[in-house]
């Protein structure tokens, strides 16, 4: 899982990179290595953002999307805001989680 935290202050940027956003999802919704992804926007501090992408793993991100074609027009589209970076990790999942994250029987675990 790899984590971007963005700081966007200027309030006219921010729909211009939910719009940058969108373009550049383009290219992850094409490259098998990208298992999902999703971009929250802050409720109590609205120039934070945090985008979560689920890779297949650390080196199919880093040299499999990054060496590929769809990172070239995935970073065109977010370059103005690499500055806005705050952070750029990439975590693994741990054993806790919600029980109702594998919940998949309608309230019955099977």
């Amino acid at each position: 899982m790899e984590y971007i935290r963005y700081r966007i202050a200027d309030p006219e940027r921010r729909a211009e990179f939910e719009k940058a956003y969108a373009t550049a999802a383009e290219q992850l919704d094409l490259a098998p290595q990208c298992l999902g992804y999703e971009l929250s926007h802050g409720i109590e501090e609205p120039d934070r953002y945090i985008l979560r992408i689920e890779w297949t793993s650390v080196t199919d991100h880093e040299q499999g999307f990054r060496g590929g074609p769809y990172f070239p027009p995935f970073l065109a589209a977010i370059r103005p805001y690499i500055g806005d970076i705050e952070e750029m990790k990439h975590y693994t999942q741990t054993s806790v989680v919600s029980a109702a994250a594998g919940d998949t029987a309608g309230g019955q675990t099977p």
